[in-house]
């Protein structure tokens, strides 16, 4: 999972109930605004908010579009059902996706890092072969562990790992994981808000939620990290940082979701226990955004001319 990985949300009528229709315009949207990989039922998609079947559907229509669209798909199949995980898994695999990632069971907890290889280890021996990923993230699960230990026992058990979505702000814990890999295992970056921090720590991959909607911001902030524009780097990553503030003001994905409808794409709304912005919120938000150059550096809506962007911050 090198460069952009989108966390794409999960479309929702107005009801609340699934909307697997929208998924085709989802694909083309991120396809035609440069995204090649595509992270699907993951904490951006409200896993935790939707039912087994709910994912499936999902994983089904992701499956269908990216062979239109030319998208690969990693789906997130883990929960606090480690057998739901498993079938879901291997669903995945009679699907054709990508890879697969599992996120640790967060009611009851692994107790320590043995524990917690032993679910990886059963999850991803049902994707019979299929990519692995564990998706650490401790401020969700409440499960925190040193990925430099992970990877040392995962490596013997789990002949099909493919690395770490790494969504945890501790740089000194990645560049351990990093070290400990050795080049072996992919370690994509998961805090959209400090991409440029990981960079410098050696990362090549960042899986995020704001790629869906501002992809030009970061692949310029890239572009001029690898130039050595410092200043130019610095000053992307701190429009970021006001971008994803402006967006969590009124509650971050109910407020990404409205962002998206309006570039075109009619995700709907964000699912209980999750809120979402009033119609005065969104006008308030898409004034911020403006002001710091939302039509610059944002995705491309739905039906526009897709011409390369140069971010103006």
């Amino acid at each position: 999972m090198h460069g952009l990985v989108a966390a794409a949300h999960t479309p929702f009528q107005d009801d609340g109930t699934l909307a697997p229709e929208v998924v085709e315009t989802q694909a083309a949207f991120l396809s035609a605004n440069g995204i090649a990989t595509v992270f699907v039922t993951g904490s951006t998609g409200e896993s935790h908010s939707l039912t087994t079947e709910e994912k499936m559907e999902i994983h089904e229509a992701w499956a269908a579009a990216s062979q239109r669209h030319g998208l690969h798909i990693v789906a997130h199949v883990g929960g606090n059902s480690v057998e739901d995980a498993k079938l879901l898994a291997a669903r995945c695999r009679h699907l054709g996706l990508a890879a697969v990632g599992a996120l640790a069971p967060s009611y009851y907890k692994p107790a320590d890092v043995a524990a917690l290889v032993d679910v990886c280890a059963s999850i991803a021996a049902a994707a019979d072969g299929l990519p692995f990923y564990f998706y650490d993230i401790p401020a969700l699960t409440g499960v925190e562990f040193p990925m430099d230990d992970f990877i040392a026992l995962a490596a013997k058990r789990i002949p099909n790992l493919a690395g770490i979505k790494y969504t945890n702000a501790d740089l000194v814990g990645y560049l351990k994981a990093l070290n400990a890999s050795n080049g072996r295992f992919d370690l994509p970056w998961g805090v959209d808000e400090a991409m440029l921090q990981a960079l410098a720590t050696g990362a090549r991959g960042f899986v995020g939620s704001t790629y869906n909607w501002a992809p030009q911001l970061y692949n310029e902030l890239m572009a001029a990290y690898d130039a050595g524009d410092m200043a130019r780097a610095r000053s992307l990553q701190t429009t970021a940082v006001t971008m994803i503030d402006a967006v969590a003001a009124a509650g971050f994905l109910g407020s990404a979701k409205a962002l998206m409808g309006r570039l075109g794409v009619p995700v709907g709304p964000a699912r209980l226990p999750l809120g979402n912005p009033t119609p005065d919120a969104v006008e308030v938000m898409m004034r911020k955004l403006e002001a710091i150059g939302f039509a610059d550096w944002g995705a491309s809506p739905v039906n526009a001319t897709h011409q390369p962007r140069r971010a103006s911050a």
